[in-house]
């Protein structure tokens, strides 16, 4: 798959601090892109650079094969976490003001616009003044201005944000529908719940520097480490410790008799470990545990691990 986004060596330093140092990252065409990092890790430096609000000090950007020229904004979408909409504007005034920075027609906007407020029924909001919206009313309208003019590379940064659970689930399938009629999604967010359930690929990034990166599938499995979730009926329970090539876990008794156990085996080990289990237990169900995307953030940014 080709390359929606293509960084190269990027840098860009404040003072002593190096909010990117020579990162290279490639954003693949089509993807919902996960760019993921602890507070301070230079996400908004990389996605202020894209949206050209400000320049790097070395690298290229490049947006679909070509290097990032200024007509280019024109086909990025860009919702930023802080949010910014004039209060006392009326709200089609400001939309369509906004439309047009993007370079759209009057005309095209205005039918753009309101086939949107009729979808979401907001109608009634059309005269009304940004100041008399509630927060999540002026979020749905910024979202709305951020991809009405259907640019092929959306930049979302905590796009649920203010949203009650109803409107957050609004505005994910609006990103997914977005998605599969062909933009290119780059999410930034702390909800690694939301990365699971959204991301086709994932970047994590820690000062400045990129940790790593890849199909969320793929990065999932390369850190699979041998840990199984087992639950079980007996009279007692099982000491894992006796069994070789076996590290117990966590354990809990769910009711008399019935018990879930966590535990790590090595290499080489498990058809012993069954054997074992099959002689003091009944099997209920045993089970891998893939790390989630939160326990991989968590492990790759630790102060242990840097």
């Amino acid at each position: 798959m080709k390359p929606a986004l293509d960084i190269v060596n990027l840098s860009k330093q404040y003072g002593d601090h190096k909010a990117l140092d020579n990162l290279n990252l490639t954003i693949p065409e089509g993807s919902m892109f996960g760019l993921l990092g602890p507070n301070g890790a230079g996400k908004t430096t990389l996605i202020r650079i894209i949206n050209q609000i400000i320049e790097q000090d070395h690298g290229q950007v490049k947006l679909f094969g070509k290097d990032l020229k200024p007509d280019d904004i024109r086909q990025v979408g860009y919702l930023p976490e802080e949010r910014g909409l004039y209060k006392t504007m009326k709200v089609g005034e400001q939309a369509l003001y906004l439309a047009q920075l993007k370079g759209m027609p009057h005309d095209l906007a205005k039918s753009r616009l309101k086939d949107w407020f009729v979808r979401w029924d907001m109608t009634s909001w059309w005269d009304k003044k940004i100041e008399e919206l509630s927060k999540g009313m002026a979020q749905k309208i910024q979202f709305i201005t951020t991809v009405l003019h259907e640019p092929k590379l959306l930049i979302f940064d905590e796009p649920f944000s203010g949203f009650d659970p109803v409107n957050a689930q609004l505005i994910q399938e609006e990103m997914l529908r977005l998605n599969r009629e062909g933009a290119t999604i780059i999410f930034s967010t702390h909800r690694m719940e939301s990365v699971e359930e959204l991301c086709t690929d994932i970047v994590l990034i820690d000062q400045g520097n990129k940790v790593l990166e890849g199909n969320i599938h793929e990065v999932k499995d390369r850190h699979r480490n041998g840990s199984y979730r087992l639950t079980y009926r007996a009279d007692k329970p099982i000491a894992f410790q006796a069994i070789e090539g076996v590290t117990a876990t966590n354990s809990d008794m769910l009711r008399s008799g019935l018990y879930r156990q966590m535990f790590k085996i090595n290499d080489g080990h498990a058809n012993a470990l069954i054997e074992s289990l099959n002689q003091q237990c009944k099997i209920m169900s045993i089970e891998e545990v893939i790390p989630s995307i939160h326990d991989i953030f968590v492990q790759a940014v630790s102060p242990s691990q840097s």
